[in-house]
């Protein structure tokens, strides 16, 4: 199957041709005509498998056919978890409907709030937003939703595990009835506790399921190093200088973790920047574009500024520390060997952490290879 047997228009099509995409994923082939067909959907598929796309393209195919947005009133709003994903988000919007004549812009929390304010007033077919930000902007009559034609929760699993849903729920009533907008969750995993609220946000809805067998992508080749607590920094130095590592993600558990190994990889000459939620926005958006045009080597993450890396090229991936939820270690892995290329997961298990692999193991349903580093890494 091609883009081309899927529904969209000359122009989306131009756009997407342009990024030298020619056949979608699987999550893409079985979304994008469900939603044009002008169904609820519920989506289930890991990150890096190009579920961006299978909202996007249909929304803004949708979208076309009808009359702009008027003041005040958004048609179309997509919540992320966090502001970077939801940045890339916005990138991918503007991206596949540059040849439309159509209007998007993103919030988020971090930033002024006048400038989006003035854009909003002026009304927006696409909104990409954080809920924390969009409440503010709601509640300042800066936006309204009377006329939403299609609302989407994207990484609804991470919005329930950050504590959003509070949010979400005042957000979502603020919009038509579900029998009168088009709801689209798409989701790493439906637990439990999202399904139940599916069920509240969403009416007949279709199920798109892609979760493959292998949680873990084969494209990443996952090493797992035996250390102390005392050689982690070590060999993760040596690692760095080493051949073929290029491009390289590091994920701590903690704010004060991520800063201090920043602060030590600076110290010994290596480009790094650092990604968490104590770093204001701007120089968060800042260093990530510096990371995606190689001016540095290095980023150094927690979970939450992680979650919205969309990089190509990622040689590899670091958990300097094992993650305590076993979920974040597939959507750390999967910052690399992404869109066909390879990469490489590395990850440090030691004394204080090494408790974590059966979890890890069970969520992956596969045996995970301990070993001890090579020599020239403990070098």
């Amino acid at each position: 199957m091609s883009f081309t047997t899927l529904g969209l228009s000359a122009p989306i099509l131009k756009a997407v041709a342009s990024q030298g995409y020619e056949t979608p994923s699987p999550i893409q082939e079985k979304a994008i005509p469900a939603i044009l067909a002008g169904n609820d959907v519920m989506a289930a598929a890991q990150t890096g498998t190009g579920k961006t796309a299978g909202f996007t393209l249909p929304i803004l195919e949708i979208l076309s056919k009808g009359k702009r947005a008027g003041p005040n009133q958004a048609r179309t709003l997509i919540l992320t978890p966090t502001r970077e994903l939801a940045a890339q988000v916005g990138e991918s919007v503007a991206l596949y409907g540059k040849h439309l004549n159509m209007t998007s812009t993103v919030v988020f929390g971090g930033v002024k709030i006048n400038p989006q304010m003035q854009k909003l007033r002026r009304g927006v077919d696409v909104l990409v937003a954080t809920p924390g930000r969009l409440m503010d902007l709601h509640s300042q009559n800066a936006v309204r939703f009377d006329n939403l034609e299609v609302l989407v929760l994207d990484e609804a699993d991470r919005m329930l595990d950050m504590g959003f849903i509070p949010q979400v729920k005042r957000i979502v009533r603020a919009t038509p009835a579900k029998e009168s907008r088009q709801t689209l969750l798409f989701s790493a995993t439906f637990t439990q506790d999202i399904l139940n609220l599916s069920e509240q946000w969403t009416y007949q809805p279709i199920s798109v399921d892609i979760e493959p067998e292998n949680v873990a992508t084969d494209s990443v080749d996952q090493k797992v190093y035996l250390v102390s607590s005392q050689q982690r920094y070590q060999v993760l130095n040596n690692l760095l200088r080493s051949e073929g590592c290029t491009s390289v993600i590091i994920f701590a558990n903690r704010r004060d973790q991520v800063r201090r190994l920043h602060e030590r990889l600076c110290k010994s000459g290596v480009t790094a920047g650092i990604l968490s939620g104590e770093i204001p926005q701007a120089k968060r958006t800042r260093t990530l574009e510096q990371f995606k045009q190689g001016e540095i080597k290095v980023l150094v993450a927690t979970d939450v500024a992680g979650r919205g890396i969309h990089v190509s090229g990622v040689s590899h991936v670091v958990n300097y520390n094992l993650p305590e939820d076993p979920e974040d270690y597939v959507h750390r892995i999967g910052r690399t060997g992404r869109a066909g290329a390879t990469g490489t997961s590395i990850s440090f298990a030691s004394e204080d952490d090494a408790f974590l692999l059966p979890d890890l193991e069970a969520l992956l349903g596969t045996k995970l290879e301990c070993t001890h580093p090579p020599k020239e890494l403990l070098i």
